[in-house]
């Protein structure tokens, strides 16, 4: 199985798609992807301020 990278345009629905509290699997349907691939994303690229 190839490996393929997240392009611009699924990160930017994965991002669109977690603010408005859509489930990682149906995240991972809609973009055609695994959802081990969508959690690896938000861990990767997750950014949480805790300075409130």
């Amino acid at each position: 199985m190839a490996h393929t990278e997240l392009d611009l345009r699924e990160r930017r629905a994965i991002e669109d798609m977690l603010n408005t509290k859509v489930p990682v699997s149906m995240i991972a349907a809609e973009i055609g992807r695994h959802r081990s691939s969508i959690y690896r994303e938000i861990k990767r690229n997750g950014f949480e301020d805790d300075e409130l």
